[in-house]
Formats: C-alpha cells, structure tokens, sequence
C-alpha cells in the first residue's frame, strides 16, 4: 500500500512537469513562428524599416525622438 501512494505521488509529479512543459512549449512555438514570420519577410522594406525602429532603435533623418521623462 506504502507503494502505491508513492508511485500516485510520482505520477502526480509527473503530471504537474509535463503541464509546465506543455506551456513552455506553446510560448516557445509562438516564438518560433514569429521568428519564422521575420526571417520570411526579412527581405520586405516594411519589416526591415520596423526591425531598425523597434529592436535597434534607429530613426531616420531629420526624425525628432521624445522620451518621456515622467516614469
């Protein structure tokens, strides 16, 4: 009886990890397509004008930048 309480004990583990696994997993792909998405569109004036404002932070000439100095 000590026995099976363990191994219930274990497959309750088990169950927890693989659901914590499975939502890793499913934020991962999300990542993945929207990485693939990037790399498809890499070549688009569009997505290479958002990638250099957005993650590199450039502008262009003559472009004024704010920053809000309140927070």
């Amino acid at each position: 009886m000590v026995s099976l309480v363990r191994v219930q004990g274990q497959i309750d583990e088990a169950t927890a990890a693989k659901a914590v696994l499975e939502e890793k997993y499913q934020k991962l792909s999300v990542i993945n397509e929207t990485l693939k998405y990037e790399i498809e569109n890499s070549t688009d004036p569009e997505t290479i004008e958002e990638v250099a404002r957005d993650k590199l932070g450039l502008v262009l000439p003559g472009e004024i930048i704010f920053y809000d100095m309140s927070n």
